[in-house]
């Protein structure tokens, strides 16, 4: 495909705002169309009479019985199998076999596969219990009988040594023998990407299983060493600059002068490619060079003309984005941020600051959760008469200051016959059409509860010690530090749904990167600016 039939391509079919339309997982699109093997629809006389709709079913399952089966031999044969001269051709038959199949036949095989080759838990058992039965050999080597306790360290080897094969369920022959595959990585990924479909709506202990053993081959398999740093240019295969365009998950690509410009002087854009998915990044960043910190997505996205580039003295990452569903949980972004640092540094000495300007997009929906419950609550404590000081509750909390309540009870007439200043705030974030955004009156009073609680969410709302937003928690992995947040820093509908319009700057020391990740991954510690913890430690006296 050339530039101008990229295009064609781009004003054609346009991605949608909603990134998850574009990263649907495979087992979600297949689900659309029909059964197994279309083509065998066709099959037999041609003959058959219409049938009642009991005898219908039936001759559906049996056409479609055989595919399914096939397909499962083909895999079968792709574990069992010794003959290497043919394995390349039952890889073949079982890879193209599983595309043909329907999203529930592909639940079923998926399912036989964590199943009926999961590792053998009697023969587990069973070394388990004779590694019990040894008897520890003595603790001085020196002492007579020396002979006996190297004929007990034999046995514990050779059971060590049939334990660890043992604990290998059957499967893992397939992943090893699709890895070393031409386009079998992909496949696994893609393969991943339909199991994580059947998770979302199924919790199966067995297919969790499978899920994590393939998520940390996959891990294995794609390393640093095995990664390959591109700078992507306006210069690349519009092929692939296709993918940029339909995988950009964060500020969506406008048109194909976007496109060019996001590419272009001022900007860069890095990709990590692997050899066995030739022509397609797994996970692109784009950045920005800039004077200083950017407070506003508009002033990235729409700033023109750009800056010289040996002015600039910052380096702005403003979206990063996975194109394969199948590689989630897998921290591909971490080693792509710290070599893209290295490599600007490189190339650009003067730059001095490495910062994001990024979404928070568990916000609002924490906010407005929180806010429920507590208006739930205080209509609980309504209901049974309770006093009106319903601080008296262990699982009350007025989540707003004095100041802030006032300011929104005293908006107008209307929002004084409300409860509380809870209420007011819960009923003007949940208007359909944002209109508090477009009121000065509404903004200030506003801005003060919205940008204290979102200090607070970042830095001590928390999930098993981490941070409960997934972005934040992600940088804050990498070594980064909470620096500011920026009031309607991104107006569009996305922004304003996820995060009230507030985005987040996190800015990565080369100085302190390591000390951050490490004190982050052992304690939960989050690192940030004086600024930003004003809004958390409240007035003081």
């Amino acid at each position: 495909m050339n530039k101008k039939g990229l295009a064609i391509l781009m004003r054609a079919r346009m991605r949608p705002s909603d990134p998850s339309k574009i990263l649907l997982s495979p087992l979600a699109k297949v689900n659309r169309v029909a059964p197994d093997n279309q083509a065998n629809q066709s099959g037999g006389s041609g003959m058959e009479p219409a049938s009642e709709n009991g005898n219908e079913q039936t001759n559906f399952s049996c056409r479609n019985k055989r595919p399914f089966e096939l397909v499962k031999e083909s895999m079968h044969s792709a574990i069992s199998m010794n003959k290497t001269e043919v394995l390349d051709d039952v890889l073949n038959d079982f890879t193209e076999g599983y595309f043909s199949l329907s999203g529930e036949s592909r639940k079923a095989l998926l399912l036989s596969l964590a199943k009926e080759y999961d590792l053998n838990r009697a023969q587990v058992r069973e070394l388990i219990k004779q590694y019990l039965g040894l008897e520890l050999p003595k603790a001085d080597p020196a002492e007579e009988g020396n002979v006996v306790e190297e004929s007990s360290l034999s046995a514990f080897y050779r059971i060590e040594r049939n334990l660890r094969h043992a604990l290998k369920p059957a499967y893992e022959v397939l992943f090893e023998r699709l890895n070393t595959h031409p386009g079998g990585l992909k496949f696994l990924s893609i393969l991943r990407a339909d199991i994580l479909s059947i998770l979302a709506e199924e919790n199966i202990p067995s297919l969790r299983a499978l899920d994590s053993y393939l998520k940390e081959k996959l891990g294995t398999w794609l390393s640093p060493a095995t990664l390959e740093l591109h700078q992507i240019t306006w210069d690349y295969p519009a092929s692939l600059l296709e993918k940029i365009v339909a995988y950009e998950a964060v500020h969506p690509i406008s048109n194909l002068l976007d496109l060019k410009r996001r590419l272009g002087v001022g900007r860069r854009c890095f990709g990590y490619l692997h050899p066995a998915i030739p022509g397609e990044p797994l996970i692109f960043i784009e950045v920005a060079l800039l004077k200083t910190v950017a407070q506003t997505i508009q002033e990235v996205l729409w700033d023109d003309p750009p800056i010289l580039e040996h002015e600039a003295t910052c380096a702005l990452f403003y979206s990063i984005s996975s194109t394969q569903p199948g590689l989630a949980g897998i921290n591909l972004g971490k080693f792509l941020i710290k070599r893209v640092i290295t490599l600007v540094k490189r190339e650009m000495p003067q730059i001095s600051t490495f910062a994001t300007l990024s979404p928070i997009p568990g916000y609002m929906q924490w906010l407005l959760s929180k806010l429920a419950s507590q208006l739930k609550l205080a209509e609980t404590d309504d209901a049974t008469d309770t006093s009106s000081d319903q601080s008296g509750s262990s699982f009350w909390e007025n989540i707003l200051e004095p100041e802030e309540e006032r300011a929104l009870l005293n908006l107008s007439e209307e929002y004084k016959a409300m409860t509380n200043g809870m209420e007011v705030m819960f009923n003007l974030l949940t208007t359909n059409d944002y209109t508090w955004t477009n009121s000065p009156e509404l903004l200030s009073v506003l801005k003060p509860p919205l940008m204290r609680l979102c200090a607070r969410y970042l830095l001590q709302e928390k999930k098993r010690g981490k941070a409960l937003d997934s972005v934040a928690n992600f940088h804050l992995q990498n070594g980064a530090m909470v620096e500011r947040i920026n009031w309607m820093a991104d107006r569009s509908e996305k922004g304003q749904h996820q995060s009230a319009g507030i985005m987040v700057n996190y800015v990565y020391r080369l100085e302190n990167i390591e000390e951050y990740a490490q004190s982050y991954f052992s304690t939960g510690q989050i690192h940030s600016s004086d600024d930003i913890l004003q809004y958390v430690k409240g007035v003081e006296a």
